[in-house]
Parts: C-alpha cells; sequence; structure tokens
C-alpha cells in the first residue's frame, strides 16, 4: 500500500522567476515529537513560516543533516547525522562538492538557494540543519565567526547570560556586531560575519584568542579548557572548535530534535536576561517572526576583521596548538 501523503506548495524564485514548487509529503501525520504531539507536517508548516529565516541562515552553505526517520522515538540510532545528500532529490536541489581528507573521499552535501529544498530535506526526515560556517564559493574560506557558550554539567541558564553579556562587551570594545541566539538546547550561540580571506585554522586562532580575553573578564565563569576533565563543571566552554573545519552547530530557526521541539532561535541583546531557550518552539516561533522578521537579516551588512584577534593571538602565544 502506498504510503499516505500531502503536496505543498512553496514559493520559489528560480531564474529570477517567480513560481511555486510542488513538494510531496509522504506520511505527513507521522508524530516527529510526541511530547508535544507534533508531526511531520506541522515540522514542514513550522518552516514555512520561517521561510526567509532559515534561507538566509543557509544560504549556500554546505549543510549537515540531522534526520531522524521515524521520528524522537527514544530508540537508539533514531537519529542519522548525514552529510550526502539523501538519494531521490529533485533536480532542482542544489549541492555542493567538499573534500573530506579523513575518508580520503568527497560528498555532495545540500547547499540551501530556496525555501523548497529545506521542506524537501524535511520530506526526507531532516528535524536539524547545521551549516558550516563557509559557503560554497570559497569553502575553505569562513565568512562566519561563531561564538557558542555551552554551559558545564553544573551550570545554570543563568551563568550562560552572565557569560553572554562579556562576550557582548568585548565584542562592543572590538567594534564587532554580534547576532546572538539560543541553542535551541541549554547553551547560547552568538554570530559575528567576517571577510573570507582566512582558512579554517586562522579563524580559529582567532576564536581561541577572543575566548581567552573574555575568560580573562570572566574568571572561574567562563574557561576555554579543552578537555573536561580539566574545566570546572560549573564554567561556561567558549567553544572556538566551532570554528574549525566541517565543525558544525544548528542554524538559525533550525528545530532541533529534542522532545518539546524547541528551536535555536535569534534574540535581541536586550532579551539576554529575559529570554528562555524552553519557550522557543515550533509552536511559539511562527508568531514571533511574523512580529519582529528575522533579527540575523542584515549581518552581511556588518563585516568584521578578525585582524585585531590575530594580534591579540600573536600575544597569547606564537602558534596555536592544533588539537
Amino acid at each position: 500500500m502506498a504510503s499516505p501523503f500531502t503536496e505543498v506548495e512553496v514559493p520559489s524564485t528560480s531564474s529570477g522567476q517567480a513560481s511555486l514548487r510542488t513538494v510531496k509529503v509522504t506520511n505527513p501525520d507521522r508524530v516527529y515529537f510526541p511530547e508535544i504531539g507534533a508531526t511531520k507536517l506541522d515540522l514542514v508548516e513550522y518552516y514555512l513560516s520561517v521561510g526567509d529565516g532559515i534561507v538566509n541562515a543557509l544560504y549556500e552553505r554546505p549543510c549537515m543533516l540531522h534526520r531522524f526517520p521515524k521520528g524522537l522515538t527514544g530508540e537508539p540510532g533514531e537519529k542519522v547525522h548525514q552529510k550526502r545528500l539523501p538519494a531521490g532529490a529533485p533536480d532542482w536541489v542544489e549541492t555542493v562538492e567538499l573534500l573530506f581528507p579523513r575518508w580520503k573521499r568527497t560528498a555532495d552535501e545540500l547547499c540551501v538557494t530556496e525555501l523548497a529544498s529545506v521542506i524537501w530535506a524535511v520530506q526526507m526526515s531532516t528535524v536539524e540543519f547545521h551549516p558550516w560556517n563557509s559557503r560554497r564559493g570559497a569553502t575553505e574560506q569562513p565568512d562566519e565567526w561563531r561564538i557558542d557558550l555551552d554551559p558545564g554539567p553544573a551550570s545554570t541558564y543563568d551563568d550562560v547570560r552572565r557569560a553572554a553579556h562579556v562576550v557582548h562587551e568585548v565584542l562592543d570594545g572590538l567594534g564587532a556586531v554580534g547576532y546572538p541566539k539560543t541553542s535551541g538546547s541549554k547553551g547560547l550561540h552568538v554570530y559575528v560575519r567576517i571577510a573570507p580571506d582566512r582558512d579554517h585554522k586562522g579563524v580559529r586562532r582567532c576564536a581561541l584568542a577572543f575566548a581567552r580575553e573574555v575568560e580573562r573578564r570572566a574568571p572561574g565563569l567562563v574557561t576555554t579548557a579543552w578537555w573536561k576533565k580539566d574545566r570546572d563543571p560549573a564554567a561556561i566552554f567558549v567553544d572556538y572548535n566551532q570554528n574549525a573545519r566541517d565543525h558544525t552547530i544548528a542554524a538559525a530557526y533550525s528545530v532541533r530534535g529534542v522532545p518539546d521541539a524547541r528551536v535555536s532561535t535569534p534574540i535581541r541583546w536586550d532579551e539576554v536576561d529575559e529570554a528562555d531557550p524552553r519557550d522557543f518552539t515550533i509552536n511559539t516561533v511562527p508568531a514571533r517572526f511574523a512580529e519582529i522578521g528575522d533579527l540575523h537579516h542584515d549581518i552581511d551588512d556588518h563585516v568584521f576583521d578578525l585582524s585585531v584577534l590575530a594580534t591579540w593571538a600573536d600575544r597569547d602565544e606564537p602558534a596555536v596548538d592544533e588539537r
């Protein structure tokens, strides 16, 4: 018996012409998030509601997919981390070829240029979208510096908020414009647009120099210790390694594979003290997006030069070890 399905029409501007793509969504009533009863079609409708935001976050970036073929079942192996584009993609779904030296082979990853590609990926059971910090035109030169505030096992979200304010203070001192968002889990991310004139190692080195400065200003609250055994369990780890090659984190507006269908949601700096990550879900973010739009819409207008952080790295140590 054929699977039940529905067809979703998605606006497209392919070749500069306004049109509609039709995406067939099979098993639309399959429950993906049992805690809240949200279905595969609910997930599709969520991504349609934040279309401009998710496309802006993913645009022309190689993208790893976190797929849940049967939804969040709570069973081992429920999640598939997929670099290669799933088979059966329409010819309008775009990709970029990447080399993975560890595998000694290449892979064609999804490269979103329109909303229909996002919806097709959801049809293929994708819940989370994890883009690279570089774009397909220069995959080895990141244009996005990512600051990941990762709480320790004994940290509270209030500690994350305090660390975020220190990050904001240091960014302001540098003249850099940071764009915060909830991680959709327990932490907080801040993105800064940068010129694509360094490789991943160079950006990572600058990110570590920044993290060390945050640690100096908030000793005890923040750590840059790489090994977990060396960290205070109550400290916030500034995970500079998220800027390494092929390291990805959930995009702005990406749903997370957690029971309450939480969303990694852009927030304003003046919301940091009040915003609770648990309040941003596929049930609440659409209305927020309809009211205030994409808070990251102008990130490309604020490009920061990492040169000053490179001098900080030189000051701290002649060469950052390549862990």
